[in-house]
């Protein structure tokens, strides 16, 4: 936990801990700036990024010549390049576009014409007897497909935390619980007032994600507004997974990209998001009639996952805004870099994002801060948590299994708290670990789980004394 003692004076300060801020964290630190991340919730990923489809995506949809298209694709290259020195994995799972009438099947060579325009040149149509053949369990009635055979799966949390850790193990600061309320910009600094206090910084960088356009307007009003777009997810069980083994897209419209059926790192099987329009860019709720409608949409793609039950649902906020493409920028005169209007896309784009505001920062902000880039470089191992890899259960001296649903073992828990960025809340510790993220959804195991939380999370999970 970080103390109130933390340096009050920073070169760079970073609004947000979405996967976007972790990334932009990492890469100046490692450019060697003394950096602050600075986030409202308990833990990162407190926002837009704690819900996603957790796609690594080559970029074959997106719009050709965007500025979104070349962070997706840098992202893509470099996760790719540094992911095994993390100790993050990858499911090679490949996706196939399927059409379900004319219309969408008039529309697959378009994608493969705008997927061979983006780069991505393994991209075929294949007929529909080729998908069946590799996708047998798929529901009745496809008309064609495109394959997009670079497409994978990967670790939504555990890879923010890996940017996130090696920064902090670079001497980076962060504070959680700490939001920005106000910026004043005086003698080539900024002071930004928090909930914990004022803090000073020669730079500012926008990753609020979600209030992207609320933080923006601390040093100009903004050229863009946060149009909030939920999507609702449901979990199916581990039991699921096995019925499917590539990624199942629809054909996307202008809107959204669809509801799509994928497998997820840690097992289970996905299938969402819905994309709804509303004003309350706070609360992310499920709602009863669009779950039954994904799971209507998701048995009629797969039938049998009438036979598996859902084991959890869950809902994020996508901070959309009046523009199709990211809002990324620099006002030099503010010494202010912005990364707005990054979508579901951002998980795969985070790494490019964060290589397009350094080289913003070498154009126009280099000479605010004097920086000697690390030479020396630690890459911190995450805990696995993949399904398809060994996990700690397998290995001995675990200290026992704690939840039995998502075989999550008690010196996995004892590690989260001993790490470098330890969690401040509960969800932090269930996305670092996938304690309480079972089918019980804590219920076995939450007692157990709340002696090994001790102190270390102040709203813990007690309820006090039962007469």
């Amino acid at each position: 936990m970080q103390t109130s003692n933390i340096d009050r004076e920073w070169d760079v300060i970073i609004v947000g801990g979405g996967v976007v801020g972790c990334a932009v964290m990492r890469k100046f630190t490692l450019l060697g700036a003394r950096v602050l991340l600075l986030e409202r919730g308990g833990d990162i990923l407190s926002g837009a990024s704690k819900a996603n489809s957790a796609i690594l995506h080559t970029g074959f949809d997106a719009p050709p010549a965007s500025v979104e298209l070349d962070c997706m694709k840098r992202g893509y290259e470099e996760f790719l390049s540094i992911h095994r020195h993390f100790n993050l994995p990858v499911l090679k799972t490949g996706a196939f576009v399927v059409a379900w009438d004319e219309a969408q099947l008039k529309a697959l060579p378009g994608i493969v014409e705008k997927a061979h325009q983006n780069g991505i040149m393994n991209v075929r149509e294949i007929s529909v007897d080729a998908l069946y053949q590799q996708e047998p369990n798929l529901g009745k009635g496809a008309l064609g497909a495109v394959s997009v055979p670079d497409e994978c799966v990967i670790d939504p949390w555990s890879t923010p935390l890996a940017y996130m850790t090696q920064a902090v193990e670079h001497g980076a600061k962060y504070e959680f619980h700490c939001e920005v309320t106000h910026g004043e910009f005086n003698d080539d600094r900024w002071t930004l007032t928090t909930s914990k206090g004022d803090f000073r910084t020669k730079i500012v960088i926008n990753c609020a994600g979600i209030n992207g356009d609320i933080v923006e307007n601390i040093c100009r009003p903004s050229p863009f507004t946060i149009h909030p777009r939920k999507g609702q997810f449901l979990v199916f069980d581990k039991s699921a997974a096995q019925s499917i083994d590539a990624i199942i897209l629809p054909v996307p419209t202008a809107v959204t990209k669809g509801v799509l059926i994928s497998k997820t790192i840690f097992g289970n099987l996905l299938v969402g998001p819905t994309a709804e329009e509303q004003e309350d860019r706070w609360h992310a709720a499920v709602s009863k009639p669009m779950l039954e409608d994904l799971k209507q949409q998701g048995t009629a793609l797969l039938p049998s996952l009438i036979n598996h039950a859902v084991t959890a649902t869950y809902a994020g906020l996508r901070p959309a805004t009046e523009y199709k493409d990211y809002q990324l920028s620099c006002v030099r005169e503010k010494n202010w870099l912005c990364a707005g209007g990054i979508r579901s896309t951002g998980l795969t784009s985070a790494l490019g994002i964060a290589q397009v505001l350094a080289e913003l920062f070498e154009m126009h902000l280099n000479d605010k801060i004097q920086c000697s880039p690390v030479q020396d470089i630690h890459w911190p191992k995450m805990p696995n948590l993949a399904q398809h890899l060994t996990r700690a259960y397998e290995q001995p001296d675990n200290g026992g299994v704690v939840c039995h649903c998502e075989l999550v073992t008690q010196s996995e828990i004892e590690a989260v708290f001993a790490s470098s960025v330890p969690p401040e809340c509960i969800g932090g510790l269930r996305r670092r670990t996938r304690v309480m993220m079972g089918r019980c959804n804590g219920f076995y195991c939450s007692s157990h789980v709340n002696k090994l939380i001790d102190q270390n999370i102040e709203q813990n999970l007690s309820v006090g004394d039962i007469l």
